[in-house]
């Protein structure tokens, strides 16, 4: 059982609920529905307006009951033993089902491609220890059971594990180097964004290092120390500098690629043999291409 005290100012149950969990709002919905969470230890309705010292009430035992369709894909293994998988994923695949979209994710391909894989974040999510963004190409650790799953996420939580993005940036970035320390929270103007905001947000720190200048674009490598929803492309944002073809975070007109942004370096302890590795993936070929196009207008 898990309980919340609020202490923000007068607000939808169901919204409230959406920027603090992790479930998805047609989860959220349902549970509110089947009586798993409380308000002042009664049950209530999703639109039911929170006030200050209300106590909201988790209650344990809910499942999501999933239907999830295995899928042959052509999966890009780059490596894999008997307890994970590391796999390139490319941009345009979402990692794991969720709205509206069950049937076509790494998920799906996952579940065709073998039956051992970890279910401690449950049924919808078999394997999955982090995610990357829909149109983010690139390396994505896979955890083919319980245990090596729960030592992985313990690496990512205390940045065990290193990883490397390589993005291409709207305009001339000045500096060779920089560090971007700012909170990242849910955006209060758009639900579905996250923004650098001092209100409810967690601290967030991206360090960058320039790579190439074209002329109206520059090419970089990141590092995260901190792991937030979208961090890298809300901290380029903010920077003044969004990442090219972004199509939730800059106003252009982007293509159906997305965002040029891959993660394209991880160094890992494989969590039961304790064998280090390290493995590199080259960038997806429409972003290749692209960097050739800027090559020619110098």
């Amino acid at each position: 059982m898990k309980e919340i005290v609020i202490t923000e100012k007068e607000k939808r149950l169901d919204k409230f609920l959406t920027d603090h969990l992790k479930e998805s709002r047609s989860t959220i919905l349902k549970m509110i529905n089947d009586g798993f969470i409380l308000v002042n230890n009664k049950p209530c309705k999703p639109s039911k307006s929170l006030k200050e010292k209300d106590l909201i009430t988790i209650k344990d035992g809910f499942k999501i009951t999933t239907d999830i369709i295995p899928k042959e894909m052509d999966l890009d293994i780059v490596f894999e033993d008997e307890n994970v998988l590391l796999i390139n994923k490319p941009s345009g695949l979402t990692v794991h089902p969720g709205s509206g979209n069950y049937d076509n994710t790494l998920v799906n391909g996952l579940m065709y491609y073998t039956k051992n894989l970890s279910d401690v974040n449950g049924e919808a999510r078999p394997g999955i220890v982090h995610r990357i963004d829909k149109d983010t190409s690139g390396l994505i650790l896979v955890a083919k059971n319980n245990k090596a799953h729960q030592i992985l996420a313990e690496d990512f939580k205390h940045k065990r594990v290193e990883r490397e993005y390589i993005a291409l940036l709207n305009g001339v970035f000045p500096h060779n180097k920089a560090t971007i320390d700012a909170p990242i929270g849910r955006d209060t103007n758009e639900r579905k964004q996250m923004a650098v905001t001092a209100k409810n947000s967690k601290n967030a720190i991206t360090h960058l290092t320039v790579l190439k200048r074209y002329k109206n674009h520059t090419l970089v490598k990141l590092k995260l120390d901190t792991g937030r929803t979208h961090q890298i492309r809300v901290h380029m944002k903010y920077i003044g500098y969004p990442i090219y073809n972004d199509p939730v975070y800059t106003d252009k007109k982007c293509s159906k690629f997305g965002q040029f942004l891959h993660s394209a370096n991880i160094k890992f302890t494989e969590p039961i043999t304790k064998e280090k590795y390290e493995f590199s993936c080259p960038l997806p070929k429409e972003f290749q291409d692209y960097l050739e196009t800027l090559e020619e207008e110098k």
